[in-house]
């Protein structure tokens, strides 16, 4: 693991917002921590409604949020990324969930995002770079526009990661998008 990673987790681990390439698109990302994710939120110009995914590289870290934990066994690794919704489990924050009473979860081998979620031991709480209604940020131009350098670390976009998940109810299997 390099030092910018370490360094992203360390932010994280802190409350810290940062921005890093996901198996996606550029992210936004944080623990799931209330203030962190409000300021994620806030920085987005988000509903809380809308809710958040956790990304994570081990179906263990999504426990806690999941209220059926047996399903979790169905999820492997997709060749197109893939965010299953399950029903949340009642302690989940709303932040996350948002009007719904699901958690939209992602297992990834993304090499950055196990590294940090084996760092902070937990889940990464994420949403697309971008301020609600617009582009998602491609650049570091473009992040430190659309945030103002609120952010509290940035690791670097990378071209290419602009696919969207395919969305998943696990409980029907029917796709969502």
């Amino acid at each position: 693991m390099n030092f910018q990673t370490r360094y992203a987790a360390k932010i994280l681990s802190v409350g810290g917002v940062i921005s890093n390439p996901t198996d996606t698109v550029q992210g936004l990302t944080c623990l799931p921590y209330e203030k962190s994710m409000q300021k994620m939120l806030w920085l987005k110009h988000r509903s809380p409604a809308k809710g958040l995914i956790l990304l994570a590289s081990d179906l263990h870290f999504f426990y806690p949020y999941v209220e059926d934990t047996s399903l979790l066994a169905q999820i492997k690794l997709q060749k197109h990324p893939t965010t299953y919704l399950f029903n949340a489990h009642h302690n989940t924050s709303k932040l996350i969930t948002g009007i719904f009473k699901t958690v939209a979860i992602r297992l990834t081998d993304n090499a950055l995002i196990s590294d940090l979620c084996q760092q902070c031991q937990s889940p990464l709480v994420s949403s697309s770079a971008n301020i609600s209604g617009y582009k998602t940020a491609t650049s570091l131009l473009s992040l430190t526009l659309n945030f103002h350098q609120e952010l509290d670390f940035i690791l670097a976009p990378r071209h290419g990661n602009f696919q969207a998940s395919h969305i998943i109810n696990a409980h029907t299997q029917e796709r969502v998008r």
